[in-house]
């Protein structure tokens, strides 16, 4: 089914629907992470990406949130949680954040460091408070890069990482963190290796999505389980983009 923009139109006009439908309130904070996640690998060492459809900052105030990180990645062997978070404010506007969860202070640091200074693409971000030494929040100002767009990102944060930890004789060592702290993460990371991006295959069964009375009986009603619910916010933000510049052009 071809989503149109009478469809987006009637999703990006509600704010607080679209927080129903995507932010799956009932869920736990596993069941959220793993409904619409992704990994990428590289010699052992596991970074999840997990795309998240609700304001961030409330995300971050779920009760035992931290804990639930850290039980999150040890149960799956993750050595880093990237969570990327969508939802439209009230203005119709798409926003993105992100939270970079790692327990592991050389490997949270590469990572925030390659997307901090990304240019190819930029992604605009800016530090928000930390709830917790281990995580590190942002609010990301080019809402055009999606998760897709941030995976290789992610890959060239752990090339980066493992090439910190083969740091020749004589040289500098990376900034704030010590070397015996790098030997130890690269001994836990072992000698296997997992190229590329790969997709959990034996998730256990998640309850369903929360429907809401707005788009109920609408022709979306049977084209959902066909789109991702990134690829709708994808075509919401471009239809709303072309709107915007069809107006500005109008004016003029």
């Amino acid at each position: 089914m071809r989503l149109t923009s009478m469809h987006c139109s009637r999703l990006a006009s509600s704010p607080s629907s679209l927080l129903t439908i995507m932010s799956y309130p009932r869920l736990t904070t596993e069941q959220m992470l793993r409904k619409d996640q992704k990994t990428i690998s590289r010699q052992g060492t596991k970074v999840a990406i997990s795309a998240i459809y609700m304001d961030l900052e409330a995300f971050l105030q779920r009760s035992g949130l931290i804990a639930d990180l850290h039980a999150f990645c040890q149960a799956h062997s993750y050595d880093a949680l990237v969570a990327m978070t969508i939802f439209f404010n009230t203005y119709n506007e798409p926003v993105r954040q992100l939270a970079v969860f790692c327990p592991h202070a050389a490997l949270r640091v590469t990572v925030c460091g390659v997307l901090e200074r990304s240019h190819s693409p930029s992604l605009k971000l800016t530090p928000a408070p930390s709830i917790h030494p281990n995580l590190q929040a942002y609010l990301q100002g080019n809402t055009q890069v999606s998760r897709k767009k941030l995976l290789p990102l992610l890959q060239e944060a752990l090339s980066a990482y493992f090439d910190s930890t083969n740091i020749p004789s004589g040289q500098p060592e990376t900034e704030g963190v010590s070397r015996e702290q790098v030997d130890k993460e690269l001994d836990r990371a072992g000698n296997s290796l997992i190229p590329g991006l790969s997709q959990d295959e034996e998730e256990p069964a998640l309850p369903p999505t929360p429907m809401n009375s707005l788009v109920d009986e609408c022709p979306l009603d049977q084209g959902l389980p066909k789109f991702s619910a990134e690829v709708i916010f994808e075509k919401c933000s471009q239809i709303s983009l072309s709107e915007s510049t069809t107006a500005s052009r109008s004016k003029k």
